[in-house]
Order: C-alpha cells, then sequence, then structure tokens
C-alpha cells in the first residue's frame, strides 16, 4: 500500500518531508511493514514511519531545553489524560476565580500541550515556542534515551527538563491504538486487520515500539534521576485520581497548599480533567486540532480492562508472557 494512495493518512506516517541526509540513513536502516503495509525503519532501537524519523532527528538537533515540561507516552497510552490534569495542575491559580474561562473548556489538550516531533519540528526546525503559555509544556512519543540525547545535548550534566511519563497496560493501549487507527483512516478495518497489528505489536514493530523497551526506558530513568522523570501508570490514576493528582503536583514543584486541599481544588481539577467531561465538550467532539486530526479521535471509553471485549483469551496470554519476559528483572509490574 503506497502512502499517495490513502487520502485520510496523518503526516507523520507519510514520507514527504524527509531531507536527502535522511533519505541516505533511512537506507541503511533495517525495516518492516506496518499492519496496513506502510514502511517503518528501526534506529537506534525504536521504529518510525520517515517523516516521524526527521522530525525526532530535528528535535535533537535543533531544540534548546529550558526548564522545560516534557510529557511522555506511548500512543494511545494516556497521553490526553497527561497533557489536560499537567495543564491544569500548573495553571489553576490563574484560573480559580473565572473558571469558566478555563482553556480545558474551550480547547483540545493537543493544542494546549504541543507535540515536539509530531507537531513542531514536523514542519519546521526553528519553530515559535514563545506563543506557547509560561511554564512551557510539550509532549513527546520517544523514547527516553531518545529525548535525552535532544534535552541534555548542551550540557553534561541532567536534563533541565522535568519529565512526566504515563504507562498503560499494554492490551488496553493497543485496543485503543486500534479504534484511533479505525478513526483517523476513517474506516472500519476487518478482523483480519485486527490480528495483523496484534501480531505487529507483539513483534515490537509499531510506532514508537517495541511497548516494552519504551516503558522501560523511563521505568529505569525514573530510578536513577526521581527528581528529573516521574513514572506513573494510567491505570493508578483512573482508580485513585486525587493521590496521582497530588503525586504529580509535588513533582512539579506546585504542591497544593493545605487551603486548596480543604477548598476541594484537587476534586476540581479531578472533574475537570475527567474523560467524561471532556469528551462531552464541543470542542472535542466536532473540532480538529493543529496537525489535522479531529478531535473526536482521542476520545473512547478510557476503561481498564476493556481488552476484554476485543482480544481472545488465547492473544490476551500470548501478549501477557511476551511483555512479562521482556520486564523480567526490572521491578516494573503491571496487575
Amino acid at each position: 500500500m503506497e502512502a499517495s494512495q490513502e487520502p485520510h493518512l496523518p503526516n507523520y506516517m507519510k514520507d514527504d518531508n524527509v531531507s536527502q541526509e535522511t533519505k541516505n540513513l533511512i537506507s541503511s536502516l533495517p525495516s518492516d511493514k506496518d499492519f496496513m503495509g506502510y514502511s517503518l525503519y528501526n534506529y537506534k532501537g525504536c521504529w518510525y514511519y520517515p517523516n516521524t524519523l526527521q522530525a525526532v532527528l530535528d528535535v535533537q538537533e535543533h531544540f534548546q531545553p529550558r526548564k522545560d515540561i516534557i510529557l511522555a507516552s506511548l500512543p494511545k497510552g494516556g497521553t490526553t489524560w497527561l497533557k489536560s490534569i499537567v495543564f491544569a495542575v500548573l495553571h489553576r491559580e490563574k484560573y480559580c476565580e473565572n473558571p469558566e474561562t478555563h482553556p480545558l473548556l474551550s480547547q483540545n489538550p493537543h493544542d494546549l500541550v504541543p507535540f515536539l516531533e509530531i507537531e513542531l519540528y514536523a514542519g519546521s526546525q526553528t519553530p515559535d515556542l514563545t506563543k506557547f503559555p509560561s511554564p512551557m509544556i510539550f509532549s513527546t512519543h520517544m523514547h527516553l534515551k531518545t529525548l535525552l540525547e535532544a534535552t541534555t545535548r548542551s550540557s553534561s550534566s541532567s536534563s533541565p527538563c522535568k519529565i512526566v511519563y504515563v504507562c498503560r497496560g499494554i492490551k488496553d493501549t493497543f485496543v485503543s491504538a486500534w479504534h484511533y487507527r479505525n478513526k483517523v483512516h476513517r474506516t472500519e478495518m476487518d478482523q483480519a486487520s485486527f490480528e495483523l497489528m496484534f501480531d505487529a505489536y507483539c513483534r515490537g514493530v509499531h510506532l514508537y515500539g517495541p511497548y516494552w523497551e519504551h516503558v522501560l526506558s523511563y521505568w529505569k530513568g525514573s530510578l536513577e534521576d526521581e527528581e528529573h522523570v516521574l513514572f506513573m501508570k494510567y491505570e493508578e490514576i483512573i482508580e485513585d485520581p486525587r493521590l496521582q493528582v497530588q503525586r504529580l503536583a509535588e513533582f512539579l514543584n506546585c504542591p497544593f497548599t493545605k487551603e486548596e486541599e480543604e477548598s476541594g481544588s484537587v476534586e476540581e481539577i479531578v472533574n475537570l480533567r475527567s474523560l467524561r467531561n471532556l469528551s462531552s465538550l464541543e470542542v472535542n467532539k466536532n473540532g480538529t486540532i493543529r496537525v489535522g486530526v479531529d478531535t473526536n479521535v482521542f476520545f473512547r471509553k478510557g476503561e481498564i480492562g476493556d481488552w476484554k471485549n476485543h482480544l481472545t483469551p488465547q492473544m490476551a496470554k500470548t501478549i501477557d508472557e511476551i511483555v512479562e519476559s521482556r520486564l523480567r528483572g526490572s521491578g516494573l509490574i503491571f496487575q
């Protein structure tokens, strides 16, 4: 399947914005096909489409980190939730007097917290970053080692950025990614395609994969540098959002005061960023974010265990055994 034949192909999957230097690099890389037949290339252990790889290389070469906040995740691993909650926590004082003016009520979280490689550096090597509110919050799907090559390029010490990573169990991540691909391509793919995509996840051949390498990079990073890297589990956020929001605020050096906790500020943020509330907003039902993707593709169920409605017991057993073997000895355990 050639990219030019796909009318609803996201820019990050294309190959029309690649320099000759990067084309030369790509020609030397291991390659494979995703479940739809599009080429993926393995660069330093991670799989990329050509345009995505070009943008990653540009981030590494040109991004000038300050004391920014960078939110990281795998695609469909809790990204939208993380963006909304971090934005709400950091800007809570600004909108406490007039909550009806809060940007999350009129703008999609992905427009408030832009992707480094999928948006900002996808079209320019020197994007204007000053148009975003301070403190600067960016997001990425890059592997931690890849990200650190950008944020520590001009420094021999650790990254000046605070990095928050959200991790979701692979089965729910996969199912969410499947529904996303159906929506973004505006088609209903068949069971054969579902099984091909499942096989690709089991082999680790998917954008930014393998899953286990991505997760482990941030898990180990959080153990080695807990001041700069926070590892959060999507399932724990859903089960106890109040505790996790407080933990997040502590990490970002803006903890809730006793007065805020007693006045219900934590609960207000939890309610504001809830999937049910966000998905009901007009901007998230009928809008389009800056990169040209419809906003409604980012909101579905957000439930824990929805994979049970899609995977057979044997499929679940297979992928669980793969992940367990890959994570063995790391200390990272999923329920």
